[in-house]
Order: structure tokens, then C-alpha cells, then sequence
């Protein structure tokens, strides 16, 4: 599933190759997503300038003025700017045509996406409107996690995984994080210290942080919207590597189901 490093990749990809620029045409060759694609979609974008693409979480927010386009990447979707006369990919679902070597294509196999719109706040939609500070946010702070740990007897893999504390970090991110943090992932978010939490703060923003540098992790389905995977796979400490050798004890990394995922760790470097 795309995560926030995946989704601000795409973000950078076709912000400067969109913004500034009118829709043409809107094709949509398959309404049925998450939710519905509205019917209406072709008449409220064509002729709209876009003004700039921005992200919240994992949403891309395409802001034409007196409105905005809201659109996930659900479970495999990618966004591709490619050249009108280019061969359309199977589930190339959406079209969104700004001019000859600019037409923005929604690709999503499962279907799990959604491209919505709003001519409200974009951040007050029901979607949005309760999520959790983002990770490099100067509310994401000790104190604030700390107040909100405080008493949960709860995985503090799946604390930091949830939404509503903060968002982006997802499962793979939150497993690297917590390694470099030196953290057992299935420790009762309440009895993690403010040191730690401090330490796990720096190190949720580093491992986003090079993973946005990285163009993302592709693991199978996530693509950049040139088409290329994402590099981070590369960086991977834990993720993914269950039997292999901790690359800073030597001990195996153990893999372990918390909250229905997988989980990577190492016995000895997390406590």
C-alpha cells in the first residue's frame, strides 16, 4: 500500500509538470472505486486551472480555486503523467488530460482508491477532518505523544501506526523506526519512556525522511509516476528480513503478527 513517503513522491512527480496548467478533457473509463468517481467529475474539472497540488497524510489534494480534487492511491494505485497518445495500462481508470504530453492516469488494479470532490475545506472533510498531526509537524513533539501514551496497555507499534495519533507511518515505516529506536515493537505504548519517545520522534522523521529522498519502497505493487520503483527497499534494517542477521548485533531479525501485520524486529537490539 502506498504510504506517506510513496504518496509525497507521486506529490513531487506531477506538481510541477500540472500546476499552472487547465484541464481539457476527463475521461473516466472506471467509476467504480472505493466510492464512486462522481458522475459529474468531467464537467467540475474541464476547463479548471490547477493551482497546486499538496498532501495531507496519505491524500493528494489537486486545489483548483474554488475547489479540490481529492485522490488515494487505496492498496495499488499510482499516478502517471504521460503523453496523450500514450498506450493506456490495464485499470487506467481515470484520465485527466491538461494538454499533449500532460495527461494525469489514475492506474489502481484493485480498485481501493478514490478521487473525490469537495468545494468545502478539504481539511474538514470527513476523511481528513480527524487525523493526526503529520510526522514532521512541530505538534508531533514529546509531549504530545507522551499525554497520549499515557496508561495504554497497547502495542506501541500499532500507537504510532494509527491515524488519529499521527499520521503516515505505516507498517514498514513504523518497523524501521522502531529499530532505530531501539524499541521492541509489542512494548505497552504506556510504559515507553520520554526519552524514548523522543528518540522514536527523530527516528519516525529520519526514516521518512530518506524515504521520501528514495522515491518511496516498492515491495510489488507501488510505482513512481515515471514509471520507476521506489529505492528505499534498499534501506530496509528489519522489514522484510525475518531469519537474516541484525545488521547491528548479528542476531536473527524475528517477524511476529501485531495487530494483523507483520512485524520485524530484533530480540536483542530492542527492548
Amino acid at each position: 500500500m502506498p504510504e506517506l513517503p510513496e504518496v509525497e513522491t507521486t506529490r513531487r512527480g506531477v506538481a510541477p509538470l500540472l500546476e499552472g496548467r487547465r484541464v481539457v478533457t476527463v475521461a473516466v473509463r472506471e467509476p467504480r472505486l472505493r466510492q464512486p468517481v462522481p458522475a459529474a467529475l468531467p464537467a467540475l474539472l474541464e476547463g479548471r486551472r490547477l493551482r497546486t497540488v499538496a498532501r495531507r497524510a496519505k491524500y493528494l489534494l489537486f486545489d483548483f480555486g474554488d475547489g479540490t480534487l481529492l485522490v488515494h492511491l487505496g492498496m495499488s494505485g499510482s499516478l502517471r503523467v504521460v503523453p496523450r497518445r500514450a498506450p493506456l495500462l490495464p485499470h487506467d481508470h481515470v484520465e485527466l488530460d491538461f494538454g499533449p504530453r500532460h495527461c494525469l492516469r489514475l492506474r489502481d488494479p484493485r480498485r481501493f482508491g478514490l478521487m473525490l470532490w469537495t468545494m468545502d475545506d478539504p481539511l474538514t472533510h470527513p476523511l481528513l477532518a480527524h487525523l493526526g498531526p503529520e510526522p514532521f509537524d512541530t505538534a508531533f513533539d514529546v509531549d504530545y505523544l507522551a499525554t497520549l501514551a499515557h496508561g495504554r496497555r497497547g502495542a506501541v507499534k500499532n500507537f504510532i501506526m494509527d491515524a488519529h495519533v499521527v499520521v503516515g507511518v505505516g507498517n514498514i515505516y513504523a518497523s524501521e523506526a522502531l529499530f532505530r529506536a531501539g524499541i521492541h515493537p509489542v512494548r505497552a505504548a504506556g510504559r515507553v519512556s520520554r526519552a524514548r519517545y523522543r528518540s522514536l520522534i527523530g527516528h519516525v522523521r529520519e526514516v521518512l525522511g530518506e524515504a521520501i529522498e528514495a522515491g518511496g519502497t516498492t515491495l510489488r505493487d507501488f510505482m513512481r509516476n515515471d514509471g520507476e520503483p521506489g529505492y528505499f527497499r534498499h534501506n530496509l534494517k528489519v522489514y522484510g528480513r525475518a531469519g537474516e542477521p541484525c545488521t547491528g548485533c548479528g542476531e536473527a531479525v524475528r517477524q511476529r503478527v501485531i495487530g494483523q501485520r507483520s512485524s520485524f524486529f530484533c530480540p536483542r537490539c530492542q527492548r
